[in-house]
């Protein structure tokens, strides 16, 4: 795979992360979140176009996400307030409440959109209706640092700082006294996490500081498929479809992107461009193209082809 980068200069501070602060939508815009603003660039010409801003120095957008389809942006904020904002007409079409912490992982199902806070609750919000809360589910578990509704919206996936991997139905009017349908533990926290796009029951997963490992799951008979040893720990991982593919974002030592062929899970090549780990990584709906933003202050975008070689080019803006 030939891949080459343009990289932008933006500042994250520490408390960032551990948070979901990227997301590219079909539309082809990229949102990312710094501080108390979420920037919105057109994915195409990596322009600015937008920006949110909460007005407020005491807090921070500590997750987004797009919904499907369309230009609604989701953005949970470090206060535990869920907000729903309308790019194209550029307004806020409403506020959500309800969790008592900072809400730290989004993932749209259609027009539920589900919120996970660092208290280990998960809330379903029905975005068409005003009573707004139609579900909730609780961990009883540390924070909650990823949530993945499956593609096909049967399956809700919840990793936890804790090392819990938790697998919820897909009824979102649930309530709290529900139980998971399967616990996978890890061995530390389960910050990276995403279904397969061609194979529905197919979920992988990755580590914490302890725990450098990617693995790849079969959920419906709770079965450990494939893993391989990364050296260092998993801060985001995403499928390449195109190519049958798997990439993570890594911390130190290295800090760098790494490609596994699947299912094998043979790391077939690194790509290097940060000097911080790689908090998050997005693919572009053409899927020629990567987003990635990490801890040195650098968001790359980097350009896909088929090819075993890659190299770099660098871009700076502000």
């Amino acid at each position: 795979m030939l891949i080459t980068s343009n990289l932008l200069s933006v500042i994250f501070s520490s408390f960032f992360l551990d948070l979901n602060i990227l997301d590219w939508n079909l539309e082809n815009l990229i949102a990312v979140a710094l501080g108390s603003t979420a920037y919105i660039w057109n994915g195409r010409t990596l322009q600015g176009i937008e920006s949110i801003d909460l007005n407020s120095g005491s807090k921070y957008i500590s997750s987004l996400a797009w919904i499907k389809e369309g230009t609604c942006l989701a953005i949970g904020t470090s206060d535990g307030e869920v907000q729903l904002w309308d790019i194209e007409k550029k307004r806020r079409l409403r506020n959500m409440f309800g969790h008592l912490s900072v809400v730290g992982a989004l993932s749209w199902n259609h027009y539920i959109l589900s919120s996970g806070s660092r208290l280990g609750s998960i809330h379903h919000h029905d975005v068409r209706v005003a009573q707004h809360h139609v579900g909730s589910l609780c961990q009883k578990t540390q924070s909650i640092c990823s949530l993945k509704w499956s593609l096909t919206s049967q399956l809700l996936a919840s990793g936890s700082s804790d090392g819990t991997l938790n697998i919820w139905h897909g009824d979102p009017g649930v309530n709290v006294q529900s139980q998971p349908l399967k616990t996978i533990p890890h061995s530390s926290a389960v910050k990276a996490m995403n279904w397969c796009p061609w194979q529905s029951n197919v979920l992988a997963t990755g580590g914490g500081m302890k725990d450098g490992i990617l693995r790849v799951w079969d959920i419906n008979h709770e079965k450990l498929l494939q893993s391989a040893a990364t050296d260092s720990q998993i801060c985001s991982l995403l499928w390449l479809p195109k190519t049958s593919e798997l990439m993570t974002g890594q911390g130190l030592p290295g800090n760098q992107m790494k490609i596994w062929q699947h299912p094998a899970l043979i790391n077939s090549s690194e790509l290097y461009g940060h000097e911080g780990r790689v908090l998050n990584v997005a693919l572009s709906p053409d899927q020629r193209r990567l987003f990635s933003v990490a801890a040195d202050g650098i968001a790359c975008v980097w350009k896909c082809h088929e090819s075993k070689e890659s190299k770099k080019k660098k871009m700076f803006f502000s």
